[in-house]
This record gives structure tokens, C-alpha cells and sequence, in this order.
């Protein structure tokens, strides 16, 4: 494989430390193939004006946010626009003190599209838009933009694509502000287009300053955030994308949440979601949720402790081990085989070797003998998760380029060779259990 350094180090660095890479996904992408086929047929059905929400559940370490990315970027492949954040206690889906709008704003700041897939693509995707419609304009009026009533047939498609948005809620502000965008950027009035922009963000304090600065009176709030992100969903159609999809992970930053009172408010928000998507109160847009399965089926302080959507998410009676829908709201993700661990270690040697420009020093043997190693720990079949692989395989890499003359079926051999703990490898055991007779 020949791939970028620049690309090839954001993937060893991301890996090493434990993280998923932004770029560089499809050199090392391996397995989840039915997840993924299910994933994508979402995605086709909000293409043509369907709404879907999924959860993405597993273990830490297991590969949901490896998911999220790659669908994240078939996505973008497809014309759409993604928008991404992670929870945190500081951004939720419903707060008293602007962790809801935290949230939103997370996502307009990610907001990314093919040809911006780093993030901030709002203004990218406004002027587009309005380019876009004068080129329409164009051809299908012959006449050119300094042309006697060429603005007037723009302003007639603007205003087509804006009288669309007036009957969702909070539709009528939404298009006020980009008729005020429209007008700003007839007139090169950049500062105006930066003040739409920042209220699109939800930056606005309060009513009083966006008042004074464009004329409207409301702001995005906590309670309505969400009203925002499907008018944008119907928007980002009218400009010529194939639809909006959000992608929210940690969810575990719920579970987390002490005050139940507020851990409701914030799964009420999920079934309202999961509702409009459903019953097709929404279109053209997708919502994929990641967390751990204990944040889900915990019926005491997961999403599963609010019985509507319990009643809604759980697992019908024919699903057994080995046998899997991956059709329905919930997917849960199962470990990567062997073989396809091999698979995915082969690859990262290679990358490896060609960041650091030299030939690989480990053979076909040295790559099972690692996977066999790390499968025969105990427990392994249950706890090992892909992110402790990994970090165990490029620290080897590490190693044995710094160390050209080691012998690494020695290394492997070695109790030098330490593995990454696992979450149950780093817990201490209860005092009771440390010692016992039978």
C-alpha cells in the first residue's frame, strides 16, 4: 500500500494512543461488514426522504467508534453532510444550563461535507447553496447574473426553497435568516453573513443581542435545538445534499449522570428523537448513537431505565449467539474474529514499515504467533477488545524497528512483553474474593 505519511502517521499516532483516526479509515478497515451493509442502507433510505435512528452498542475498546467514522465518511462519499459529537458532562442531549445547546453546538462546528471533511463547512455550504442557485438560474434562463432580471429569478428559487421550511416548527425564523444571508451576500456584506452564521451556531446569548444585531427575536435554546437540526436536515436537501446524518458518542455520559431526574430528561429527548424518525415527523435525516452496553440495557440507569424506550429498544425472543439482527434500533457489536484480527495486524505492519521506511522485520509466523499470544489469555474470548490488540501490536512495531537485531519470537515469548490491561485486568478484586477454600 502506498499511502500519504501524513495520513499513515495520524493512523499509527490515533491507534497507539488509543483512539480512532478522522482519516485514513479505509486503509485499515476490516470486518463489521454486515453492520456496516445495514448502516449504509440507512443511508440510502434518507437519500430519498426517510428518517433513521440506530444505536451502536459495545464494550470499551470494541470498534463503536471506528464505525461511526467509517460510516461518517461513506457518508460523505455520498454527498452528505455529517455532523459528529461526543457527550461529555458538559454537553447532553437536555440540560438546565446550556449542555443541550452545548451539544448543538458541537455539531455545527463539526458540520462536514466531501469536500470539507475536517469540519466547519456551514458558510461553505451556505455559499454553495446560493451559488449554486444562480448557476441553476443561469442555464435554465440563459441570461447572465448582470442581466436584467436575473436577480429577480434567483430571488424566486431562494424563496421557493425557503417558503418549503415555513410550515416545520421555527420554520419561519430559519428562512428569515437565510433570506437575511441571501441579501447579505448580494450585497458582499460579509460582517451581516458572519452574524447569520454565528446565530446558526447558536451563539447568541439571548434575544436581546440577536434583536440588535439581525432584527430577530429568538434564539436556539436547550429545549429546541433539536427542531434546528431537522430544519437543517430539510434545508441541506433543498442545497443539493443528499440529507443530514448526526453521529453522538459517549453516550456513557448519560449513564454517568447521579441526579435521575435529569438522566430522564435527557432519554425523553432520545424517544423524541427515535419517535420523529420513525414515524417520519422527520426526513432526510439519520441519527446513530454510540455506547457501552451497560449505558443501554442497564435497567436502572440506562436508556432501558426509561420503559418507553425499553419497551421500544429490547431484543425480541429469536436472537441467540451467532445469530444476529442487525436491522433493528439496536446493534450489538461482536468481537473481531481471529482471522480477521490477523488481518487487520498485517495491515498496520505494513503502514508501519512505510512510515518509517524500512522492510518489514516481522513474517507470517511472527503474526500468528502475536495473535495466538494475545488470544490465550485468560478470558480473552470475552474481555479482549480490538483497542488492546492494536496498542500491544504497534508497540511491538515500535520495538522491533528500534531494536533491529531482536529476536521477536524470543520477545513474544518474553514475560517482558507486557499486554494492555483490560477494563477487568486494571480492577482490584474485592477483599472477600482474594482468598478463598472450597
Amino acid at each position: 500500500m502506498k499511502i500519504p505519511r501524513r495520513i499513515s502517521t495520524v493512523i499509527i499516532n490515533s491507534l497507539k494512543g488509543g483512539v480512532v483516526p478522522r482519516i485514513g479509515l479505509p486503509y485499515i478497515t476490516v470486518g463489521r461488514e454486515t453492520e456496516i451493509d445495514a448502516l449504509l442502507h440507512d443511508v440510502d433510505l434518507i437519500a430519498e426522504g426517510g428518517a433513521s435512528f440506530r444505536f451502536i452498542a459495545g464494550r470499551y475498546g470494541s470498534g463503536k467508534s471506528f464505525l461511526l467514522q467509517t460510516i461518517r465518511n461513506y457518508a460523505m462519499d455520498r454527498n452528505f453532510v455529517v455532523a459528529d459529537a461526543d457527550l461529555s458532562p458538559e454537553r447532553r442531549l437536555q440540560g438546565t444550563r446550556g449542555q443541550g445547546l452545548a451539544t448543538y453546538k458541537e455539531l455545527i462546528q463539526n458540520m462536514s461535507t466531501r469536500t470539507r471533511p475536517e469540519g466547519g463547512a456551514l458558510t461553505l455550504i451556505l455559499d454553495r447553496w446560493i451559488s449554486s442557485v444562480q448557476s441553476e438560474t443561469a442555464l435554465e434562463s440563459g441570461l447572465a447574473p448582470g442581466d436584467d432580471g436575473f436577480g429577480r429569478l434567483v430571488e424566486k428559487k431562494i424563496y421557493a426553497v425557503i417558503h418549503s421550511l415555513n410550515e416545520m416548527v421555527h420554520g419561519f425564523d430559519f428562512a428569515r435568516l437565510l433570506t437575511i444571508y441571501y441579501r447579505a451576500a448580494l450585497d458582499g456584506d460579509d460582517g451581516e453573513k458572519a452574524k447569520v452564521v454565528k446565530w446558526f451556531r447558536g451563539e447568541y446569548a439571548n434575544k436581546t443581542e440577536a434583536r440588535a444585531e439581525l432584527g430577530v427575536n429568538i434564539v436556539i435554546t436547550d429545549d429546541d435545538w433539536y427542531e434546528y437540526i431537522k430544519l437543517f436536515a430539510m434545508f441541506l436537501k433543498k442545497a443539493g445534499y443528499s440529507g443530514l446524518l448526526i453521529l453522538i458518542d459517549e453516550l456513557v455520559n448519560i449513564y454517568k449522570i447521579p441526579n435521575s431526574i435529569t438522566r430522564q430528561y435527557n432519554y425523553e429527548k432520545i424517544l423524541t428523537m427515535y419517535n420523529d424518525t420513525l414515524q417520519g415527523k422527520a426526513r432526510h435525516l439519520g441519527i446513530i448513537m454510540g455506547g457501552t452496553l451497560p449505558c443501554i440495557e442497564d435497567t436502572r440507569r440506562g436508556v432501558f431505565s426509561y420503559e418507553a424506550l425499553k419497551s421500544r429498544l429490547e431484543a425480541g425472543r429469536f436472537g441467540c449467539d451467532g445469530v444476529r439482527d442487525v436491522l433493528s434500533p439496536v446493534i450489538r457489536l461482536s468481537p473481531l474474529t481471529n482471522e480477521e484480527m490477523l488481518v487487520l495486524i498485517e495491515k498496520l505492519a505494513a503502514i508501519h514499515a512505510g512510515l518509517f521506511e524500512y522492510e518489514p522485520a516481522l513474517s507470517q509466523q511472527d503474526l500468528v504467533d502475536f495473535i495466538k499470544i494475545e488470544f490465550s489469555r485468560i478470558g480473552a474470548d470475552t474481555n479482549i477488545t480490538p483497542r488492546e490488540v492494536i496498542r500491544d501490536f504497534i508497540e511491538l512495531l515500535n520495538i522491533v524497528y528500534q531494536n533491529p537485531g531482536i529476536d521477536v519470537a524470543g520477545l513474544l515469548g518474553s514475560e517482558q512483553f507486557e499486554f494492555a490491561r483490560t477494563e477487568i485486568d486494571g480492577e482490584a478484586p474485592d477483599k472477600e474474593f482474594e482468598e478463598f477454600e472450597i
